[in-house]
């Protein structure tokens, strides 16, 4: 392929990228994003139209001269993304369109990710929802995965989970057994490229967004874009040397924060208070196996049970104290709480508040705010779309 060509395609997918995440732009607009001239970006565009990708919708509002016309993504253009979110034992799946519609609600498996047949088990269920959805594979652009652990998304390996006995990637595994383009990344910068894209750090600069889930990570976003570090395992928030427990980490260490923050870690210490003896509705919800013990105790957590509170409050003091370390580094303007613990909502506020005024010096802090996800449970999926999104020359 010519020099010449594999610039048109790249131009193609910059500008549907841009529509995608966008959702509508004037060639005016496209012109200036991809800093390319008027007259190509007008080519490019009639070019997208004639194949169906991209149709014309409106006119764009006046700033005082002719109006201009707005594109974007043809919503019935037959290409599908397949968008999986993996946390350490439960994985999602579901195919949006192109304009982020669900043509497969979203199916959820059991996937114990320390296990031996992890991997197997992956490829079976995106091959039953594939066969689920009725959509032919050559519709099909491909795979986005977003998984807990040490990833590195260059190479397409998870260094903690899902490893293949040789020199093949996970990555270029599980593309050749599902024959389809696959990309995978840590699950926390997906959050927070999800959020940078569709969420509450959209149109800002510096963000820190924090993931509270069965681990507690983070995802950086610097000068507007995803910060990875040199190489890729920026953000190991959960790492941080900050407990004070004896308590061995998952990565082999003691002291880190994830052995109080975490997700798993509340619940343990929930059904340890039940097993005690304590009063709380989580006595009556554990018993229901309909739902899994971390639901029930965000359950608990929202209709104020003082045991689920006392616990979810000695977390998120530390994860504030955490945060308070990250802002005298970094001075984020704005400090985002996402992942499945965001469901907590107000619940999470006063503790890491308190850490702040506790340890921040004030007129650092006052310049950071903090809010909570509104993408909730699709974050990490709306994130494995775009992670393939950004991967592909849509041809």
């Amino acid at each position: 392929m010519s020099a010449t060509i594999k610039k048109a395609q790249r131009l193609r997918a910059d500008i549907i990228k841009l529509l995608y995440y966008k959702k509508k732009s004037s060639l005016t607009d496209l012109s200036k994003r991809t800093k390319k001239s008027l007259p190509l970006i007008t080519s490019t565009v009639n070019s997208l139209i004639e194949d169906g990708l991209i149709i014309e919708q409106g006119l764009a509002p006046s700033t005082g001269g002719r109006r201009a016309l707005n594109f974007l993504l043809n919503p019935n253009y037959k290409r599908y993304i397949i968008a999986v979110a993996m946390d350490q034992l439960t994985t999602q799946l579901t195919i949006y369109d192109l304009s982020n519609h669900q043509v497969l609600p979203t199916q959820t498996i059991d996937l114990d990710l320390a296990e031996g047949k992890s991997v197997d088990g992956l490829i079976a269920f995106i091959d039953d929802c594939i066969k689920k959805s009725n959509i032919s594979k050559e519709y099909l652009l491909g795979v986005g995965i977003g998984m807990p652990g040490f990833v590195n998304a260059e190479r397409g390996v998870n260094y903690s989970f899902m490893q293949i006995h040789d020199d093949t990637s996970l990555q270029d595994y599980l593309s050749k057994k599902l024959n389809l383009p696959v990309y995978i990344d840590n699950d926390s910068s997906l959050i927070a490229l999800a959020e940078l894209n569709f969420g509450e750090a959209r149109n800002l600069k510096d963000v820190l967004v924090v993931n509270i889930g069965l681990g507690t990570g983070l995802g950086l976003i610097i000068n507007g874009k995803l910060y990875r570090g040199s190489s890729g395992y920026a953000g190991e928030f959960s790492h941080i040397p900050l407990s004070e427990s004896n308590t061995l980490c998952s990565c082999g260490k003691r002291g880190c924060l994830e052995v109080e923050t975490s997700l798993l870690v509340m619940v343990q210490k929930a059904e340890a208070a039940v097993k005690n003896g304590e009063e709380t509705s989580l006595k009556t919800l554990f018993k229901d196996e309909s739902k899994s013990h971390v639901d029930h105790f965000l359950h608990a957590v929202i209709k104020q049970d003082p045991v689920a509170i006392s616990i979810l409050a000695d977390a998120a003091f530390q994860i504030g104290k955490g945060l308070a370390t990250l802002i005298h580094i970094l001075n984020p303007e704005r400090i985002v709480l996402s992942g499945q613990g965001a469901k907590a909502g107000k619940m999470l506020l006063p503790p890491i508040q308190q850490a702040l005024n506790e340890f921040c010096i004030p007129r650092i802090a006052e310049q950071t705010d903090i809010k909570f996800s509104t993408l909730t449970n699709e974050a990490e999926l709306l994130a494995a779309a775009s992670l393939m999104v950004e991967n592909s020359l849509f041809e």
